[in-house]
């Protein structure tokens, strides 16, 4: 991708793993997304770690939802076809439009890692009030491969020709929370 000469914005980015058996030591994808976040010059504005529960997870994201504060969501995990899997059914009613590309790329890009075994990744992305949500796999592969395949140029506010940070509500300058 070609980047302009514009101003890097950073912006306000908060995480979410979704699991049953990961704490907040052992979380790897978790740890990976946010130091992803930090060193491409963002900040960490939140960090929760969930157990995978339709309600939890949807009134954690509502509340970032609704806080000027957040302008990202990051979420890991519950994206699989287990009976507990539950993030796509947690996130779609709340997103007032869907990214489809993301599904669609990050499925692309995940096949020439693990072949055929992407299609039961059910990925997503959306904007809801402004906010970007992005929902991808726990593993800690598929988050590198969304971060690095997709995310960083998208949150780049000098990627062209285009990214996500227009579409993005600006954030008043706060204190990290997480």
């Amino acid at each position: 991708m070609s980047h302009s000469a514009s101003e890097f914005v950073p912006l306000q980015v908060a995480v979410l793993t979704v699991s049953d058996t990961r704490n907040l030591s052992n979380d790897t994808s978790g740890h990976l997304l946010v130091d992803s976040v930090s060193k491409a010059g963002h900040q960490l504005q939140d960090r929760q770690l969930l157990p995978d529960d339709i309600y939890q997870i949807r009134a954690c994201v509502s509340t970032w939802i609704a806080d000027p504060g957040v302008q990202a969501i990051l979420i890991t995990g519950g994206t699989g076809f287990t009976g507990r899997d539950s993030t796509p059914e947690a996130i779609t009613p709340l997103l007032d439009k869907t990214v489809d590309g993301f599904g669609e790329l990050f499925r692309h890009l995940s096949w020439q890692e693990i072949g055929t075994s992407t299609l039961q990744s059910r990925a997503l992305a959306g904007l809801a009030n402004r906010t970007l949500i992005v929902c991808m796999p726990g593993s800690t592969g598929a988050c590198r491969t969304a971060w690095e395949g997709i995310l960083a140029e998208q949150l780049d506010s000098r990627t062209r020709p285009c990214n996500f940070v227009q579409h993005l509500a600006r954030a008043p300058v706060c204190e990290t929370r997480g």
